[in-house]
């Protein structure tokens, strides 16, 4: 797959690293040039001058930007971008009087698909800490990519992009389950912000029902 990734952070450059080493076509590009190719040069992948150039022939697109962002970034690529699949790979966290705190009547990948209407948008590598991106692997257990999406083709190529890079594809179901995903990772970040963890933790499933098979 040719897979263009908005934003050369570290969530950027691991999807990034894990792309080309499965062997895709992958394009950064970074509103930063150094950032860029900065990724560019740690990953393998290529370089694009504008989020336009880079998503104009992308089979998959990836805006590993903030949340912040997306209404700039959208707006951007969103004539580019119409018909490709944009995966949502953000987590939202906010912080109370209690200590970590999230917003779980909505989600960021709603929040998107509501700024790409031309676009199936799907959410996905949101669960994994960068370290976990770039290497599927803890204590000897692979962990799992789950996905969710309400286009079945965009489901579908983006599974086997979970897949390619050694996660177990997990599909989650409808886009609105991006919200119970989101908050699986907010549970992970927070497990280790209170515990000073060392964020190498993932989730794995264990048991989970067989998918039923759809008649052709």
């Amino acid at each position: 797959m040719r897979i263009a990734i908005i934003g050369a952070g570290n969530v950027g450059t691991a999807l990034a690293t894990s792309f080309v080493r499965a062997g895709h076509d992958v394009v950064i590009t970074s509103r930063d040039a150094q950032d860029a190719a900065a990724a560019a040069a740690a990953s393998g992948a290529s370089i694009a001058p504008t989020n336009v150039a880079a998503v104009e022939d992308a089979d998959v697109i990836i805006p590993a930007v903030y949340v912040t962002s997306f209404a700039d970034v959208a707006a951007d690529i969103a004539s580019a971008a119409a018909g490709t699949p944009v995966v949502d790979v953000s987590n939202r966290m906010s912080f109370g009087a209690d200590g970590p705190e999230t917003d779980t009547t909505s989600s960021n990948a709603e929040d998107l698909a509501a700024l790409l209407p031309g676009s199936p948008v799907v959410k996905a590598f949101n669960t994994l800490f960068a370290s976990r991106q770039l290497d599927p692997i803890t204590n000897g257990v692979t962990l799992d990519g789950f996905v969710a999406a309400d286009d079945a083709d965009a489901k579908a190529t983006v599974l086997e992009l979970v897949r390619s890079i050694g996660l177990t594809p997990i599909d989650a179901g409808p886009l609105v389950r991006a919200r119970q995903l989101e908050g699986l990772a907010f549970l992970n970040m927070s497990l280790n912000i209170t515990n000073n963890g060392a964020w190498q933790s993932g989730w794995k499933l264990v048991g989970a029902p067989a998918p039923e098979e759809v008649a052709a």
